[in-house]
């Protein structure tokens, strides 16, 4: 993934058609028209051989005959040409080209290559930039560029749309255009040879006059890049989804329809909110929702103020807002005091607000004003049903006035046609969102709490509970390599067992029998009751067949258990292969629940955790939620709160609470054994039993498979973990132990007092401005970072009075988009200088950027910072002043 020569593609300075056309109807004859129509300021310069103009334009018999090397491409011509184009155009320098045709990947040429190969092969080695094939093209409305054979054009704006279906992008811009919608980018991108999500995402991400990206997405061929691109971009602007596929059959046809594999939408879905998007429907809520993101304020909660003139619409609002699991939110005594003051006495005296139908301007903007400067509510949605006795643009003029006064986020719904035109203008002059409709409204509110929540999980700054956790991953590895040396891909309950202790997560103790007999003597030195189940790969569901017998007492009972079991399994399951059975300790937890905690492996988005509602009816119940690995204590009680079975864990009548931090810790565990063993394809705990006093694994499976050791683009996990490989110890001044490690999101706290401990100096010159503090949002950016595309190496050293770490120093390095290089930025504790940190911590990074293949490392430095200058060129740094620049660019190139 990288960004490198996309600036040919979204902004040319010429353009060449191979393959342009005089042919009425056909795609050259169609490109070249919306580009000679479009306002494209630059050249366009038609290449085909038999014609000696297109459109009124000198055509070129050749790419060779171009008068000047075009920066972007539209290739138009038929599959068996194309990899000869491309070869031509990268000879002559072009770096960026739009590959309309199709079905590149249906032909050969002579030696038997694939042309879609051959095609992705050749522009690699010319160093150009691909978009499709197969595609609609793309459009560039701000500058008048329609590269495409669309017959709708686009209108300049401020929202990017990228696609994979061309069909999907001329229905978005016929209706777009019939809302007045605009766009900054819009992209087809067809079969994503080249250029996919990631790419285009990252782009957009900081292109200044894009506010917001909508995607429609059938499916992702590069799982890491797309997260990693997304929860970039997610920082700076909305990011909204629709993806198609919902249902099994629509992800078969997605997965037909783009060629590649499509994975389960309730992963998807875990992977939108993880990297801090949101996921809409249909297109008019896409827009609708890009519209009220846009403008709001960021929202604190989930509580919905109601203001209307009508008792109807307001139960209305109120159900739907019931409905999507909102919050209405409960007026306190003071407020409902101070609205009778200036409501008319039959006013409903609760939320919704219902101010009576002949309300006049003057009562709407007094009932906004007092709930909007109120702590009761996070929104307020007013409402308007026109009546004979009140002006409604009097009241939406109301409205407007008091929410000006106040950052409250407010949504309005004036119902109506040509009656309420002039309000509804009022409000979008006004920039508030304004809806058709009561359920339309709610829907909006809940965009914005979606939203928010997902932006929270994006910044949360996690708390460390696992500090200490230290795995015996050798033991549990030692263990999934012996099956794999026997050829077994199914793992025994016991040896499955054995894997999660080695993780730490509770287990009954188990062990293996091959014989009826055997189990008897094994029995004798066990405690009572147990619990017996047969052993075979070809038996998943155990109890459905009389495979588990419980509370058995006496070794005896467990003998016989084991022979009428074995009995009763030949007669149901006569080739099922027997590998003899599990003995295990009953685990008598009277009140707990059973839960199911697991893993598997997605198509698309790879290794997946699941937790839910356990037991032999989980099918059945269907209580689960997924999330992707890595995760912490959070992420993992989000992960929990998404399940109904969540409120009964929380306690109810004689049911005391979980222990939640002990079932989250599993969680944590079990994401540190995915992250640890590629190995593992698939783990099921079933049941993990649950109550006050903690939580203990009865059940276990675990499939294992070597394929799963990476995936799609050579990454297994959506999300690279923390790389607790970089890890190491120094002695500072050759006594004291500092832990040198990547950052971590739980070093906020930390970061934040090892921040007030700089002098005001080393604070200047490490953010090049006077800054005392850093708010949230800020210190979050720089302790939760994407480990694909930024590092940050810390050093720490554990305080001797208080036993925590303090932050001593800190060097990071942002790469560029393309990854060959990267800018840094090292600063150290004012009073732990020249103690010789500072250079250990820039070698960490050095001996870092040569690992990854970094090649040039970059430092802007205040001029007056000497110190610091003088640093970086005893590392071969050379220093230049910056032209029109009051600063110093320091510059490496590593070898």
């Amino acid at each position: 993934m990288t960004i490198r020569h996309l600036k040919y593609l979204f902004n040319p300075s010429s353009i060449a058609v191979v393959g342009a056309s005089t042919r009425p109807g056909s795609i050259g004859a169609l490109v070249c028209r919306n580009l000679l129509q479009g306002g494209f300021s630059g050249p366009i310069m038609p290449v085909n051989p038999k014609h000696e103009s297109v459109g009124g334009v000198l055509a070129y018999p050749t790419i060779a005959d171009l008068p000047k090397v075009p920066d972007l491409a539209v290739i138009c011509t038929p599959p068996k040409t194309v990899p000869d184009m491309i070869t031509r155009l990268s000879h002559r320098g072009t770096r960026a080209a739009i590959i309309i045709t199709a079905g590149l990947q249906l032909h050969q040429d002579g030696s038997g290559n694939n042309l879609r190969d051959l095609t992705l092969q050749l522009a690699r080695a010319g160093k150009m930039r691909l978009l499709g094939p197969n595609c609609l093209g793309l459009l560039v409305p701000n500058i008048g560029l329609n590269a495409s054979f669309s017959h709708i054009q686009a209108k300049p704006g401020h929202i990017a749309f990228v696609s994979q279906s061309g069909a999907m992008c001329t229905a978005v811009l016929d209706w777009a255009n019939s809302q007045g919608i605009g766009f900054s980018y819009f992209v087809s991108l067809g079969d994503a040879m080249d250029l996919d999500f990631g790419d285009v995402i990252d782009y957009l991400g900081a292109d200044s006059r894009t506010r917001a990206i909508l995607l429609y997405i059938e499916s992702i061929h590069q799982r890491g890049e797309f997260m990693s691109a997304a929860r970039a971009a997610a920082r700076n602007k909305p990011i909204l989804v629709i993806k198609s596929g919902r249902a099994p059959e629509g992800i078969r046809a997605a997965a037909s329809h783009t060629g590649a594999m499509a994975g389960s939408d309730k992963v998807f879905d875990s992977a939108i909110r993880r990297a801090g998007m949101l996921r809409v429907y249909e297109l008019d809520e896409l827009f609708a929702a890009v519209e009220t993101l846009a403008r709001a304020n960021p929202i604190r909660g989930n509580r919905l103020g109601i203001v209307t003139n009508g008792g109807g619409i307001g139960v209305i609002a109120v159900d739907s807002l019931m409905e999507r699991g909102g919050v209405l939110a409960p007026l306190k005594p003071e407020t409902i005091q101070a609205l009778d003051a200036v409501l008319p006495s039959t006013w409903s005296r609760s939320n919704p607000v219902d101010i009576i139908g002949d309300a006049s301007g003057e009562r709407y903007g007094k009932a906004v004003a007092l709930l909007a400067a109120s702590n009761d509510v996070d929104a307020l949605l007013v409402m308007h049903a026109p009546t004979a006795t009140a002006d409604s643009t009097e009241a939406a003029l109301a409205t407007i006035a008091a929410a000006k006064r106040f950052n409250t986020n407010i949504l309005t719904c004036w119902m109506g046609g040509n009656g309420v035109a002039a309000a509804k203008q009022a409000f979008h002059q006004a920039d508030i969102p304004t809806h058709d409709s009561p359920e339309r409204a709610v829907m909006a509110f809940m965009h914005m709490v979606r939203y928010a929540k997902n932006q929270e999980i994006l910044m949360e700054t996690p708390p460390s509970v696992l500090e200490d956790f230290f795995p015996a991953t050798a033991t549990a590895r030692l263990v999934i390599e012996n099956n794999l040396v026997a050829d077994k891909e199914i793992m025994s309950e016991a040896e499955s067992k054995a894997v999660l202790s080695a993780y730490g997560i509770p287990t009954v103790e188990t062990h293996i029998a091959k014989s009826p007999d055997d189990a008897f003597n094994i029995s004798k030195e066990m405690k009572f009751p147990l619990a017996l189940k047969i052993l075979s790969e070809d038996i998943p569901h155990k109890s459905d067949i009389g495979g588990v017998v419980l509370f058995l007492d006496s070794p005896h009972g467990v003998r016989s258990a084991a022979e009428s079991m074995l009995k009763t399994i030949l007669e149901k399951m006569p080739h099922a292969r027997i590998q003899g059975f599990s003995v295990q300790e009953m685990a008598i937890r009277p009140g707990a629940h059973e839960l199911l905690v697991g893993m598997t492996t997605d198509p698309i988005f790879g290794p997946v955790i699941m937790f839910g509602q356990g037991g032999t009816a989980v099918e059945v119940i269907d209580d689960s939620a997924v999330a992707l690995p890595p995760l912490n204590m959070n992420l993992a009680r989000e992960l929990i709160s998404r399940t109904r079975i969540s409120r009964l864990l929380k306690g109810y009548r004689d049911h005391k609470p979980v222990h939640m931090e002990a079932l989250c810790t599993v969680l944590i565990k079990l994401s540190q054994l995915i992250v640890d063993i590629p190995e593992i394809a698939e783990l099921d705990i079933n049941p993990l039993f649950a109550d006050e006093h903690g939580v203990i694994a009865v059940d276990a499976r675990i499939r294992i498979s070597t394929t799963h050791r990476t995936g799609n683009g050579g990454q297994r996990l959506a999300i690279r973990p923390y790389p607790k490989e970089l890890e190491e110890t120094w002695l500072l001044e050759g006594r004291q132990p500092v832990l040198l490690r990547p950052i971590r999101p739980e070093d906020e706290p930390q970061h934040h007092d090892f921040i007030s401990k700089l002098s005001p100096e080393d604070l200047f010159f490490r953010f090049l401005s006077v800054r005392k503090a850093l708010p949230h949002p800020e210190m979050a950016r720089l302790t939760q970072i994407d480990y694909n595309r930024e590092m940050a190496f810390i050093a720490s050293l554990k305080n001797a009075v208080t036993g925590q770490r303090e932050t001593l120093g800190v060097n990071r390095i942002f790469l560029d988009f393309d990854k060959d290089s990267c800018e840094f930025a090292i600063v150290v504790r004012s009073d732990i200088k020249g103690m010789g940190l500072g250079r250990k911590l820039m070698e960490k990074t050095i001996d870092y950027c040569r690992s990854r293949g970094i090649r040039i490392m970059e430092g802007h430095v205040d001029p007056s910072n000497h110190r610091m200058i003088e640093f970086v060129k005893e590392f071969g740094f050379s220093v230049r002043r910056i032209n029109d620049h009051d600063l110093i660019i320091a510059h490496k190139e590593i070898e």
